[in-house]
């Protein structure tokens, strides 16, 4: 099977997929050619990202801060919560220090963040 190569081939196959989107929905039959299409161009997409823009996990500053905004959660309620100061948050928060293993715990369990990215690993 073929595979996209160049940004160029990518762009386009995007165009493409995003035309199959409007057209395919969850009424169409698995045997029907855009159906068909869109399966091949999107798994074409997917193997073409993997190899040239991998996805990374996110670090623990990152997903610290998600939680914070899916949660409506500032600094002071975040350090209230976790049981520490304001400026152990904020140093967290820059990546000045890590939090120790009893607040990483805290982190993961209060936040509900899988303990490998608050353990790195």
């Amino acid at each position: 099977m073929r595979t996209i190569e160049t940004q160029k081939e990518y762009k386009a196959v995007c165009l493409r997929l995003e035309e199959l989107l409007k057209i395919v929905n969850n009424e169409t039959l698995p045997d029907d050619p855009n159906f068909i299409e869109l399966d091949l161009l999107t798994d074409l997409v997917a193997d073409y990202e993997e190899k040239h823009d991998p996805l990374t996990q996110p670090t623990l500053i990152e997903v610290i801060k998600l939680r914070m905004y899916e949660k409506g959660l500032n600094q002071k309620r975040l350090s209230e919560l976790l049981g520490v100061s304001t400026s152990r948050v904020s140093e967290y928060l820059n990546g000045k220090s890590e939090p120790p293993l009893n607040v990483a715990r805290e982190i993961s369990m209060k936040l509900d963040i899988d303990p490998a990215i608050v353990l790195g690993v």
